[in-house]
């Protein structure tokens, strides 16, 4: 059962795109009808999902004005007794890029005597990492109530090395070493886990602690914040900066649809429902998103991602050359893909579980497979098989009217569609932080039009990665993926002198 739930996936995807190409030869008229229908879809599931977008980007901008620990001292004072249990998971970054996320936790507008922090370093990154923790103990440990490294060991049996079995390793030394010696209560204890390039904004603990203590049944949630990789969005190139602000929407989309919400990346979650599902699993790639689903099963479906609608800013994806950026950036979305391995643990599970009610069962399971299968295909049959019937199609297709109307039909519902290009490349500029003294007017223009390439992004780091996780989830055994690092770094770049 395991392994034909790990062939569905890629079993599903490639049957898709085979039997569109099969079509288009045997049945082109089939096929054209059947291309306008879904382009048509994507238009209206486009403008769909713009509402959604605009909807949590009003929402965000809003929370980043307000005072949150103002707001809690005049509403509940009970947010005094939440302390905020900190994880970084570390491996080879240099001291620059951790440095710089320690700073940011020093600029929050929330009492730091409340903040544990553990900086999670691996055993296997070597002397560098640990020169690198210590210099950050001596620069910034005194700052908070209690300052943890932990070193994470290598080749623990069962585990896979990566970001998961490191957040659970330092997660039960600080409850050995700290939190059970102290004798703080479980259910009072927010874990917030951030990859190692995430700056908080000043509010954002307060925002957390706010939607935490205001959420029913607040300790079967993990709280979700909005991702922005913009810390390095200057040194990065065009295509890079495209798919980080893509990703982006994509989760502020999420925001406004909290019944299709999973958890994500940096994410909080109640220490003590930590502690009841057993910490995060240490034999996968992908944790940022089965935590959820180990929560979702353990509590018989009483369980949820609550969004904070509130942000957090990452690195995006920028290496000194251009063609090393690209190689990193497809190795990242391929390992983002491979949380198409969610699918079989998950509808696994549902078939174990005689409590979860079939309807959440047969959502949940839709909705998931739906998601891989649609990352896999869409862009593929949109931007590139829409044109396949005049090719494959015979004579007597080609004649017809459906024949000679299919590019112009496609074409019109396609340029209908660019224009949440052109409100995304809007909302990038929005976003983005303050600019460098080189930043001229006319890279505005660049920002702008850097867009135009969102078709090939979509197929050559969206569907293409998505393909290859699913079909190596299909073959199983040694092409099975193991948890890649993404490369943190500064760019050294010369800042021209500014003008007097």
């Amino acid at each position: 059962m395991q392994r034909l739930l790990e062939i569905l996936p890629g079993f599903l995807s490639l049957s898709t795109l085979i039997l569109i190409i099969l079509i288009s030869w045997k049945m082109p008229v089939i096929a054209a009808i059947f291309i306008i229908l879904f382009d048509t879809y994507w238009l209206l599931k486009t403008i769909y999902l713009y509402f959604h977008l605009r909807i949590t980007f009003i929402e965000m901008k809003k929370n980043l004005k307000i005072n949150w620990i103002e707001k809690l001292n005049n509403e509940n004072e009970n947010w005094k007794d939440i302390y905020h249990l900190i994880i970084f998971p570390m491996y080879k970054e240099p001291y620059e890029v951790v440095s710089e996320s320690f700073e940011s936790l020093l600029k929050t507008n929330y009492p730091k005597d409340k903040f544990i922090v553990v900086l999670a370093i691996e055993e296997r990154a070597g002397e560098e990492a640990k020169k690198t923790a210590l210099k950050i103990e001596k620069n910034f440990g005194n700052s908070f109530f209690k300052f943890l490294i932990t070193n994470h060991p290598a080749n623990l049996k069962g585990e896979i090395p990566g970001k998961g079995s490191n957040e659970t390793w330092a997660a039960k030394q600080a409850q050995k070493i700290i939190i059970d010696q102290l004798k703080i209560p479980y259910e009072k204890i927010l874990v917030s886990v951030f990859d190692i390039d995430t700056q908080v904004f000043p509010e954002y603990f307060g925002r957390l602690t706010y939607v935490f203590l205001n959420t029913e049944n607040n300790l079967k949630s993990i709280y979700q914040p909005i991702p922005l990789f913009t810390n390095n969005i200057y040194e990065a190139p065009a295509l890079a900066r495209v798919i980080s602000f893509s990703s982006t929407f994509w989760q502020m989309m999420q925001q406004s649809r909290p019944h299709k919400l999973t958890s994500f990346s940096s994410q909080s979650i109640p220490f003590k429902t930590l502690v009841e599902i057993g910490f995060w699993h240490t034999n996968i790639v992908q944790e940022d998103s089965r935590i959820f689903w180990q929560c979702y099963l353990h509590y018989n479906g009483d369980f949820k991602v609550t969004p904070l609608i509130y942000p957090v800013s990452m690195d995006t994806n920028a290496s000194p050359s251009f063609w090393k950026t690209m190689k990193n950036l497809y190795l990242q979305q391929r390992r983002w893909a491979w949380g198409v391995d969610d699918i079989p643990y998950l509808i696994y599970g549902f078939i174990k579980n005689k409590v979860i009610p079939l309807r959440k069962k047969i959502y949940w399971s839709l909705h998931i497979i739906e998601g891989f299968w649609s990352w896999a295909t869409n862009s593929i049959i949109i931007f590139s098989l829409g044109w396949l019937p005049l090719f494959l199609g015979d004579k007597n297709f080609n004649y017809t009217v459906l024949s000679y109307n299919l590019p112009k039909i496609t074409g019109t519902i396609l340029q209908f569609s660019m224009i949440g290009v052109i409100i995304s490349a809007i909302l990038a500029i929005i976003l983005l932080p303050p600019k460098p003294i080189w930043f001229k007017k006319h890279h505005y223009l660049i920002y702008l039009f850097q867009w135009l390439f969102l078709p090939i992004i979509l197929i050559v780091f969206g569907s293409i990665p998505a393909l290859e996780a699913q079909i190596r989830l299909m073959l199983g055994g040694r092409f099975r993926l193991g948890f890649w690092v993404t490369p943190k770094q500064r760019i050294k770049k010369e800042i021209p002198m500014q003008k007097i």
